[in-house]
């Protein structure tokens, strides 16, 4: 086989003597005495999938000395949508359904970063009060989507009821974006110009009402149940370490790279939608292991929930969308635009012609570059390690394999 990827299959198991033992986390030491000694050889493992967002489209091909990652690969490519070519093929008042299924636990900041884009091209001046619903629907979504991945992530270590605790508090904010966006996953909500409707009467209340009970109850019992959990700890703490240098070389953006000690958030560095007008903190890491990753991400739930409230107190009068034509036909140019969304820098880099559709839509994804940095940060830890290694970067396998 000429693909690299099969070498190993083609080599055979690799006998003693081939591989120097890397360095050992700390805290971990071979055992028992004397097993160097021994004749061994590697195994080759398939791994996964064992995450919601990788099911059936992710494996990890790793070699292992014992329990010991000596190499790690990961193998995508089963899930392709071409959504990008699709894209060329659609209008542009379009393009947010497909974004709705790239990253479709946050298809809203998808929707948004493919409708800047799209208005940047045509020059077009958005009504305050869309700034504000495109933010509060950002929010709402952010906390959705960073509960999918607490959830689970708790899964992955063998914690089972802080995840139906999770899926309780989502359901009550899918039933808030349902109601805003009228559909409960796909909400195709942010159009280029604005939003297609208004809030609702009475959301609101409904959405205080939540902000309140996450704040102050929900969200404190989440810690207590997992963060708190002694043994939950001692599985993510010091493993899965992605430094300063090493996330800054993968590209990584988003909560792994502000786990890893970068403050860097496209809503502060690169305003857009209401975010200039709210007051939030930019929560950061020290170590970069999936314990931080774990913090940052809790800690931005918190700042998302203070970002709604400010939100729904502040939204402005006036209309929902401005004046566009019914058929959006762009003069010729490029343009990008990118937003912050649950797992990084979502971006949109679009080449028009002056037609109706797209000539060239590239899509950027933050899962792909945390899947790649994968490859570097696994070999070293044990196999048990895999698992919550790669759920605590909490990659979305729909916008890798777009």
């Amino acid at each position: 086989m000429s693909d690299p990827r099969y070498d190993v299959y083609d080599a055979g198991l690799i006998g003693e003597g081939m591989h120097e033992p890397p360095v050992l986390p700390a805290g971990l030491r071979r055992a028992p005495s004397g097993v160097d000694g021994l004749r061994t050889e590697h195994l080759v493992i398939n791994m996964g999938p064992q995450h919601p967002s990788t099911h059936g489209v992710l494996r990890m091909l790793v070699e292992a000395d014992g329990e010991e990652v000596v190499t790690a690969e990961a193998s995508i490519g089963y899930l392709h949508r071409g959504i990008e070519k699709v894209a060329e093929h659609r209008r542009y008042d379009a393009l947010g359904t497909l974004m709705d299924r790239g990253d479709y636990v946050s298809g809203i900041m998808g929707e948004l970063a493919a409708a800047l884009a799209t208005e940047q091209l045509l020059e077009v001046e958005v009504p305050r009060k869309a700034h504000w619903l495109r933010s509060l629907a950002s929010e709402l979504n952010r906390i959705a989507s960073h509960l999918v991945w607490y959830g689970t992530f708790g899964l992955d270590t063998g914690a089972m009821g802080q995840f139906l605790y999770a899926m309780r508090d989502r359901e009550a904010l899918l039933d808030i974006l349902e109601a805003i966006s009228g559909q409960r996953m796909m909400f195709n909500y942010v159009r280029p110009g604005g939003v297609v409707r208004d809030l609702p009467a009475g959301i609101d209340a409904k959405i205080r009402a939540f902000v309140d009970t996450f704040e102050n109850v929900y969200l404190p019992e989440h810690h207590a149940l997992l963060g708190g959990n002694e043994i939950f700890q001692s599985r993510v703490k010091g493993i899965g370490v992605i430094t300063r240098e090493q996330a800054l070389a993968f590209g990584l953006t988003g909560p792994n790279l502000r786990a890893s000690g970068v403050r860097y958030d496209v809503r502060v560095d690169r305003p857009y939608a209401a975010y200039p007008e709210l007051e939030f903190d930019v929560p950061v890491g020290t170590a970069g292991d999936a314990w931080d990753r774990y913090v940052v991400r809790m800690e931005e739930m918190r700042q998302a929930a203070r970002m709604i409230r400010q939100l729904v107190d502040g939204m402005p009068e006036g209309p929902h969308m401005a004046k566009v034509p019914k058929v959006l036909r762009p003069p010729a140019g490029e343009v990008y635009a990118a937003v912050e969304s649950s797992r990084g820098e979502t971006g949109v880099h679009l080449v028009s012609d002056g037609s109706e559709r797209p000539y060239r839509f590239h899509y950027r994804a933050p899962s792909l570059f945390a899947l790649q940095a994968l490859e570097e940060i696994l070999p070293g830890h044990l196999i048990a390690d895999v698992v919550m290694i790669i759920g605590s970067t909490d990659v979305m396998m729909g916008e890798i394999d777009r």
